[in-house]
């Protein structure tokens, strides 16, 4: 009888090894274009990022800020907490397959009644002792796939939290980085503005000098106080702008009391920037978009576990041990028990629940492929913007340099002619608005590029190493059968 059971339950173990109710998962099809727009047709199939890749700005204090942000933002801890919690998910999946076993133990003392309606035996004492021991288990058959799709699922999400951890990673790198561009524009435009407010601070002692004389007028006087304070109404909020850049770093890096002291904005240098690749490329090394198929992965395996639940579910069910008055006869071979059984439960009437339950999977199946696809889309846009904003930023810098020099000419030009008695302050009052205006702008171009630089960078998924590609889907389902 016993040997039966067991090729019976074989049998039914080798059985549902070959049946996973659910579809299996294929990745949707995106209708990407061929290239980028304003891109190059000859772009290459695919391009490296350097892990560090902010490093490749040469510069020292952005290496450390963007190492403390790795190391002590709180983002970065509740990721690395999520895939802590993902791979104990993972644990437990798997551990599914395996028979639990409990120890159980009932030592007990009971009186039984003497006015039960078969009269006990005066040889069979009312009160006895009665000791259980044994080992029980009950393990269910996998019989549709249910445990296997479950464990599909929870992989899938293990992945996915990898993934998040990568796009968070990448994110405060960027955002790092871009903080520290936009720190150090406002430092080279407070150089300027000071510069600015220092020039405007001798011209109007030294149309006030005129004034004494009678050579200029009340209104040249006022005209010079008004650009003089204008010049300090910038410079005060440039260094407002620059303190709340510094609380931004602060709170990146976790170092809340984060002091940077001035640095030269113009010496930090464009680095030589990955080609773009085509966009396909996209799907493999852009942690955002791996995630969101994770998560499809794991919404097209519980579309398995739903319809599993339909069908019937087995366990074998057991247990082995000793049960005897006396503790001392508890092991004793006259005190054996032990049982072997199988349990099947099948749904005969559930007004419509389960069928309800696949089709909420099936629901959130077709949210993960809009998903999806919005963080493809967004992807493809993302690069697609940061190389027109490069290709336009670099265009522009020639010509913003060329309008800058030009300015300080014309400002140098109007002092002279105002100086000599051939112009209205008026005209100089002009020349030292558009000097100032087309030095604050060549930096903002310049600060433009380097951000730019930055979004091409995380666009393409910087910092994915070769050695991080995702893991084949067929790996999952492969996995899941064993």
């Amino acid at each position: 009888m016993i040997r039966a059971i067991v090729v019976a339950l074989c049998a039914m173990i080798l059985l549902g090894a070959c049946a996973a109710v659910g579809p299996d998962y294929e990745r949707p099809a995106m209708n990407l274009p061929g290239a980028y727009p304003d891109a190059p047709a000859d772009l290459p199939a695919a391009a490296a990022v350097p892990v560090e890749w902010w490093k490749l700005y040469g510069d020292q204090r952005l290496d450390g800020l963007v190492a403390s942000a790795l190391e002590r933002n709180s983002d970065m801890r509740f990721a690395v907490a999520r895939i802590e919690e993902a791979d104990a998910n993972l644990r437990e999946a798997g551990a599914a397959f395996l028979p639990e076993i409990d120890l159980g133990g009932v030592p007990q003392r009971q009186r039984l009644s003497a006015l039960t309606a078969t009269p006990i035996p005066a040889s069979i004492p009312l009160v006895r002792n009665d000791i259980r021991l044994s080992l029980g288990t009950s393990f269910e058959i996998d019989f549709w796939g249910r445990l296997r799709r479950a464990l599909e699922a929870t992989r899938a999400l293990a992945l996915g939290s990898r993934y998040a951890k990568e796009v968070v990673t990448l994110s405060l790198a960027g955002l790092t980085a871009q903080a520290y561009f936009s720190l150090r524009s406002l430092d080279a435009q407070i150089a300027v503005t000071r510069t600015t407010l220092e020039s405007r601070e001798e011209a109007l002692t030294f149309v006030r000098d005129r004034a004494r004389g009678g050579i200029a007028s009340d209104l040249d006087v006022n005209q010079a106080e008004l650009a003089r304070a204008d010049a300090s109404v910038q410079l005060k909020d440039l260094l407002r702008q620059r303190a709340l850049i510094e609380h931004q770093l602060g709170s990146l890096t976790g170092r809340l009391d984060l002091a940077l002291p001035g640095g030269d904005f113009l010496t930090l240098p464009m680095p030589p920037l990955p080609p773009a690749g085509l966009p396909s490329t996209l799907l493999q090394r852009r942690p955002d978009v791996l995630q969101a198929e994770q998560q499809l992965i794991a919404t097209n395996a519980q579309i398995g576990i739903a319809r599993a639940a339909m069908f019937p579910t087995v366990s074998l069910t057991s247990y082995y041990g000793g049960e005897s008055a006396a503790l001392s006869t508890l092991l004793s071979s006259g005190a054996r028990i032990w049982s072997l059984g199988f349990g099947m439960a099948l749904p005969l009437f559930d007004a419509g629940r389960y069928a309800a339950r696949t089709q909420a999977a099936e629901a959130r199946q077709r949210q993960s492929v809009a998903n999806y696809q919005k963080a493809v889309e967004t992807a493809f846009r993302e690069v697609a913007d940061a190389l027109t904003t490069l290709q336009q930023t670099e265009a522009s810098e020639e010509d913003l340099q060329l309008r800058a020099n030009a300015a300080r000419n014309a400002l140098r030009l109007a002092r002279l002619r105002y100086e000599a008695g051939y112009s209205a302050y008026l005209e100089v009052l002009d020349a030292q608005r558009t000097a100032n205006d087309a030095e604050l702008t060549f930096l903002r171009n310049r600060q433009s590029r380097l951000v730019a630089s930055v979004d091409l960078m995380k666009a393409l998924g910087g910092g994915w190493s070769v050695d991080q590609l995702p893991v084949p889907n067929a790996a999952l389902r492969d996995a899941g059968s064993k």
